[in-house]
């Protein structure tokens, strides 16, 4: 799950993270009053939307006078912002955050994530700041630093010293940027957060460290330990589809394809894509029953994967080890008979009651396709798609 930035801004002050002071706005209004209550002569209007590139997209405007806050409000909310992370579409603007100018000397960044690869919570920093650091790890990847943290001993004073002097810095900005590191891995760790982005951390004219901007998403799978955090869930920045199918313990993502994909267990559900893409075809998403699945929730998935205008093609891809396979097959046959099926469905079932499964599907009248096995059935679906093109 993620969160808005002055969401994040909020959360990690209370750790001790140095923030600009600010406020959201739903209305220019609201805006004006922020820039009151802060108070000075230069304020930031920001769109809030969860995708990065907001400011090469124009969502963010450096404004000098009250009037200049209520026209920079006035010209985000309401918009659709269109960055390299909304897609074409964009996404609409419905509040923004004013928060106090920056007196900026230097730009880095600096984050925590989990490498897969490790296993360890890692500490990232650059020396350039305010840049996708996606284009920075293509560009010059030697530039980007990383630390591994233990997770027996925590967050060591030598990580963030060996990081401050590997960004230039120097005197008592080590010591800050120590104090700054360990409150982002404290807010981290206590959250049960998946990544904390500050981009940029900035360096201001006095000498300080200031979280200019920030980024957190959050574990779904630890959200039962923190009400306070879901309760911060923007529906409005999700996928409908992805947002149904959480409400029903359905593991869905949506993806650009035309071939729908249901298939019980993740490590087969991505196999199944890749196998998919192997034989020239796209999967539309990565769809995960569970173990356990019921007729019912065969039946949402099926609704799920219907409500997909680019589906032109469905896969069922099944083993039935705790899952039965007729349980599987009557839900096909219920869903297909209540959604009113209109495209090709290739189903291949193995596992526990798999003969049981295949003869109620045989018997159910419904055209369906069946597959003899894994690869069969990679073949047969792409090959409808390409038929049907």
């Amino acid at each position: 799950m993620n969160i808005h930035e002055y969401q994040a801004k909020e959360l990690l002050a209370k750790f001790g993270v140095p923030v600009p002071q600010g406020g959201v706005a739903y209305t220019a209004d609201e805006a004006v009053g922020v820039a009151r209550r802060i108070g000075g002569s230069v304020w930031v209007v920001k769109a809030q939307i969860h995708a990065g590139g907001r400011g090469k997209a124009g969502g963010v405007k450096l404004v000098r006078s009250e009037d200049e806050v209520a026209a920079a409000a006035k010209a985000l909310i309401g918009k659709k912002l269109v960055t390299h992370q909304t897609g074409p579409e964009g996404r609409e603007v419905k509040r923004v955050y004013v928060e106090a100018g920056c007196d900026i000397a230097r730009e880095l960044y600096l984050a925590l994530s989990i490498d897969r690869a490790t296993g360890r919570i890692t500490l990232i920093a650059a020396a350039e700041g305010g840049v996708e650091i996606e284009e920075l790890a293509e560009r010059a990847p030697d530039k980007i630093l990383r630390v591994a943290i233990d997770a027996a001993a925590g967050l060591s004073p030598f990580y963030a010293r060996r990081l401050a002097f590997g960004l230039g810095l120097t005197g008592g900005q080590v010591r800050a940027l120590g104090d700054f590191a360990n409150a982002l891995y404290r807010a981290f760790t206590e959250l049960d957060a998946s990544l904390v982005e500050i981009n940029p951390l900035v360096v201001t004219g006095g000498g300080d460290l200031v979280a200019l901007d920030a980024k957190m998403g959050f574990d779904d799978n630890a959200l039962f330990r923190h009400a306070e955090i879901e309760a911060l869930r923007d529906e409005d920045e999700e996928d409908p589809i992805e947002l149904e199918a959480g409400k029903h313990a359905l593991n869905y993502v949506k993806l650009d394809g035309n071939i729908g994909c249901m298939v019980n267990g993740a490590g087969l559900a991505m196999a199944t894509m890749d196998i998919i893409k192997l034989y020239g075809g796209n999967p539309a998403n990565f769809l995960d029953v569970g173990g356990g699945a019921t007729r019912e929730r065969v039946i949402i998935a099926f609704k799920l994967i219907l409500s997909d205008p680019n589906v032109e093609a469905i896969l069922v891809n099944i083993f039935g080890g705790i899952m039965r396979c007729d349980v599987i097959a009557e839900g096909i046959v219920a869903a297909a008979r209540e959604v009113n099926l209109h495209v090709p469905l290739v189903v291949r079932l193995e596992g526990t009651n798999v003969e049981l499964g295949r003869k109620l599907l045989g018997q159910s009248g419904l055209p369906l396709i069946a597959a003899e096995n894994f690869e069969d059935a990679a073949k047969k679906v792409v090959d409808v798609v390409k038929e049907a093109a």
